[in-house]
């Protein structure tokens, strides 16, 4: 039945014949269809008395107007699977139609396929058409002429060496590929069919090495085949034999506990017994009751002696009430802890060693920068694969490990950390698509308010002399000798020191923002805080005097006591560090968990915590995470990140602080 329907489906509309004709080719189109597509300009009764007409073989054929190329080929393309020539399906009989014949050749200037016969007849010799190209039979017919895709009206005459493609003479004026270096498109045929030809050439001189390959590729796929089934056989073999070694054992120490248990049981019921007997009207005292009812007197005593000596026995067995074997069995507690952690680590033996993460050069923030280091006997690794996940609540423990995309080298970054969690993180190798076991799991706590990154900012209270800025603005060197401090002013009354100050050069006006750096160890003396713009203008511009910024009020003995007085005229917060250690004044030395110091080691890094809206400012052992001093700040203005320096000293800025540069203000 569905043969039978295709045979009555149209092959131009798709619909079932209406006023069907059947062409000479045997095709059968609808008259509507015919109309349309050959016949477009021919007046209707003409086309139906045609059509009429053209259904009997006997009647005169009238001539129809040519149809265009584009509906012969969608006639052509619609009316049969096979590619046919174009003159069978377009003849209307003007004269007798040919039998079906299947194209041969396809015509790329006609757009038009035809048999051996057609292709003469269209194409005579000494015409223009027999200078036109033609390929196999193809229905795609591409331009004779490429087109320029920018400038659809002109031609490419010219090859652009920078973006390697044709282009246009209006693509070099002021086009894409104005400034581009181009070349003649002859030229770039020339070369380029002089590459492809070598290339060709080269290919072709290596067949036999190609074969060769070919042969040896196979032979490795054949062998690698068999190689991997054998290692999964002994894999296999492995596994089972330590199925049955824990097997075996688990037989032993199951048997070890039962005749334990049996042991055991069999010493408590006779233990029952015995006391069973020591029952009125049973055993040994109902035997005794009965011995004291004998009135003859030698029976009695030849009786109750031996009698005497069992019922001793037993008092003294209840005096002494001791179980005959132990209830617990915590001798058999197996401990399987070491053995599941050595299953878990069961490797090949081609696999490299679990890597190592370095703390020491690991950082997180609003990111987190992992860093670790194999074994110097370690395999090589195709890639590593760092797995985290943030501790806290039920739900994000059991949500389980996060991994990252395969990393290629010792380090990468993991984006979108929250702010003031604890995260864990470890890392395994890859080789041959086998995994190491994981490394050793390190936790690190992100700081407690997203990054505020900056440099330093040499426009602003910057003293050249003094202090040195490296080229990328991210680390600042005090050079101060003891000359300078000599010779500034007031240092013979002991009161006033020299300090050299630097901001940063972002801002912040809302929000609450986290930055860290390193102060050097052999540092004399360095303040860090947050500085207010509101106030240094005035303090910068004021004479050398008391109230100027490059002389700070100091106690003499590096208590960091000065630092306690919070003073609203003062555009500084600051917070003392030098000598290996950290001054915490005597106001808030509770803060910091401290009660009898006002001294800290000073941290590896410290971080420093601005909290504008709520005017206040905390630092961190940035290490840890741990504030160990906070403190309040009047946030009247901008606040920009400062630094004082007394003495010899230096201040490096985080790598995450400075990549970042974001606007605050």
């Amino acid at each position: 039945m569905k043969s039978i329907e295709r045979e009555l489906i149209c092959p131009i509309c798709e619909e079932l014949f209406t006023q069907p004709l059947v062409l000479p080719c045997q095709h059968s189109v609808c008259h509507r269809c015919v109309r349309e597509l050959l016949m477009p300009n021919h007046d209707d009764s003409l086309s139906t008395d045609a059509g009429s007409e053209s259904s009997n073989p006997g009647s005169p054929r009238a001539r129809v107007p040519s149809p265009s190329m584009e509906k012969l080929e969608r006639l052509v393309r619609s009316g049969s699977p096979l590619l046919h020539c174009v003159c069978v399906c377009v003849c209307v009989c003007v004269c007798v139609c040919p039998p079906v014949q299947e194209a041969t050749k396809s015509c790329m200037d006609c757009k038009a396929s035809f048999c051996n016969e057609c292709f003469k007849m269209n194409h005579p010799w000494g015409t223009p058409k027999a200078q036109h190209e033609y390929v196999g039979p193809t229905t795609n017919f591409r331009p004779k002429v490429l087109m320029c895709p920018e400038h659809e009206m002109e031609k490419v005459n010219m090859y652009c060496e920078v973006c390697r493609r044709p282009v246009c003479h209006l693509c070099k004026l002021g086009g894409s590929h104005a400034n581009h270096r181009v070349t003649s498109m002859s030229s770039a045929y020339k070369i380029l069919k002089e590459k492809l030809s070598k290339s060709i050439h080269y290919l072709i001189s290596k067949e036999d090495q190609v074969r060769t390959q070919i042969s040896e590729l196979e032979e490795m796929m054949r062998h690698t085949e068999e190689n991997g089934q054998l290692a999964e056989r002994r894999a296999s073999e492995h596994f089972e034999h330590l199925f049955e070694t824990l097997q075996e054992r688990r037989t032993e120490m199951l048997r070890s506990i039962e005749q334990s248990r049996s042991l055991r049981v069999e010493r408590l019921r006779v233990q029952v017994e015995e006391y069973q007997g020591m029952l009125e009207n049973s055993g040994l005292v109902g035997y005794a009751q009965e011995v004291l009812k004998e009135t003859d007197q030698s029976c009695f005593v030849q009786t109750a002696k031996l009698l005497h000596v069992r019922i001793q026995k037993a008092t003294e067995s209840l005096k002494m009430f001791q179980p005959a074997a132990t209830q617990s069995f915590e001798e058999f507690v197996l401990d399987t802890s070491k053995e599941e952690l050595l299953l878990k680590e069961l490797s090949f033996s081609g696999v490299p060693a679990p890597p190592v993460i370095d703390l020491s050069r690991c950082r997180v923030y609003n990111e987190g920068l992992i860093h670790w280091r194999l074994s110097e006997d370690s395999l090589p690794t195709d890639h590593h694969i760092v797995e985290f996940r943030k501790l806290g609540s039920e739900e994000e423990q059991e949500s389980g490990w996060s991994a990252s995309e395969p990393v290629f080298g010792c380090s990468t970054v993991l984006s979108d950390l929250s702010a003031d969690s604890s995260y864990t993180f470890r890392v395994k190798s890859c080789r041959n698509r086998v995994y190491s076991p994981s490394s050793p799991e390190v936790t690190l706590h992100t700081p407690p308010a997203p990054v505020f990154g900056f440099l330093f900012n040499e426009k602003c209270g910057f003293s050249a002399e003094r202090l040195q800025l490296s080229k990328r603005r991210d680390s600042v060197e005090s050079v101060a000798g003891m000359s300078l401090l000599l010779a500034a002013e007031r240092v013979q009354t002991g009161s006033y020191i020299c300090l050299d100050y630097i901001i940063g050069d972002t801002g912040i006006s809302h929000g609450r923002h986290f930055w860290a750096f390193r102060v050097q160890p052999d540092s004399y003396m360095v303040k860090v805080g947050v500085a207010s713009d509101s106030k240094l203008t005035e303090w910068f511009h004021n004479p050398r005097d008391t109230s100027s910024p490059r002389y700070d009020h100091d106690s003499g003995h590096d208590s960091g006591s000065e630092d306690a007085c919070f003073e609203v005229s003062q555009p500084f917060t600051l917070l003392a560090v030098g000598m290996g250690r950290l001054f915490i004044p005597k106001a808030s030395a509770s803060a910091a968990g401290d009660h009898s110091s006002r001294v800290l080691p000073m941290p590896q890094r410290i971080g420093v915590c601005l909290d504008y809206d709520a005017a206040r400012v905390f630092f961190y052992d940035a290490d840890t995470m741990r504030c160990v001093y906070e403190r309040p700040v009047d946030c009247s203005g901008t606040m920009f990140p400062a630094f004082g320096f007394l003495g010899g000293g230096a201040v490096h800025l985080e790598e995450f602080i400075t990549a970042k540069r974001l606007s605050y203000l």
